[in-house]
């Protein structure tokens, strides 16, 4: 049996992460300050379990991933991970890697959009992180490295080479997965790895901003078109319209999509329900 707990619980005790919810947005901060928010094997499975929390529950509709302190995240912990998996044999190490991935599987399949605000480093693990999120609202001071050749490992760590191409493209994506080195705001903004450039200190002020336009929106429509972006991904055209006509034709069923036609008609601004 793997030794990283799976099952998503209710609680509010989280390690190193901070979790508040207001109006239909999640908020959760990496809240490791004092170590660049780097992430230790009870974060990595806490963040995986809370995700599966806040999708069980049905209320969220907007989630913001943020980090405390002077970056975002510094990637795992090198002291904690990377010394202790020096120690462990194939079997725990491959539990530990498929974990990790589960946190991005975690990001990308939860039924809300996920908006990283990024300030500072955005490294490793981080850097994936923000990758995974469905948009990236950044800083000036933001700067995003894929470390992981650099301490030896392969750069498609987490999803990285699946995410990053599909992203960005190919050429640059194995640039920054091969060698290793940052790139700063400026150029992640003209790469397309940054949604949303902010003006300095107020990427989390803009990410919130972003939040509550989501979450006062039709949030079933949303759920609908980001499991759409990620499963379309790998399909040939003949699939993808099939799964479109099919997920429209359920909508054209909801409640909001004749509240919609209700408030048109009656000239007002739509009350989305989420259903």
């Amino acid at each position: 049996m793997s030794p990283f707990a799976g099952s998503a619980r209710s609680t509010d005790a989280w390690k190193h992460i901070r979790v508040t919810r207001k109006d239909g947005i999640a908020t959760v901060t990496l809240a490791r300050p004092d170590k660049l928010n780097a992430l230790t094997f009870e974060a990595y499975a806490d963040l995986r379990d809370l995700l599966a929390e806040l999708s069980r529950e049905r209320s969220v509709r907007a989630l913001v991933l943020a980090g405390e302190g002077r970056g975002f995240c510094s990637g795992g912990d090198v002291e904690e991970i990377i010394g202790a998996t020096l120690g462990m044999d194939t079997a725990q190490l491959l539990d530990f890697n498929r974990m990790t991935g589960q946190v991005v599987r975690a990001v990308r399949e939860c039924p809300f959009p996920v908006i990283a605000a990024v300030h500072g480093v955005a490294a490793g693990a981080g850097a994936v992180l923000a990758l995974a999120a469905d948009f990236r609202v950044a800083d000036p001071s933001a700067r995003f490295a894929f470390l992981f050749t650099k301490v030896g490992l392969s750069g498609g760590d987490m999803g990285a080479a699946y995410l990053l191409p599909r992203v960005i493209g190919l050429g640059h994506a194995t640039r920054l997965l091969m060698l290793g080195d940052a790139v700063r705001a400026p150029e992640a903004e003209r790469l397309g790895l940054i949604s949303e450039l902010a003006d300095e200190g107020r990427a989390d002020e803009a990410a919130a901003a972003l939040a509550r336009r989501l979450a006062e929106g039709p949030a079933l429509a949303h759920a609908q078109t980001k499991a759409l972006l990620t499963a379309e991904l790998d399909m040939p055209l003949a699939a993808a319209v099939e799964m479109d006509a099919a997920t429209q034709a359920l909508l054209m069923n909801s409640a909001d999509y004749e509240e919609f036609h209700a408030a048109f008609t009656e000239k007002r601004t739509p009350k989305w329900q989420g259903k």
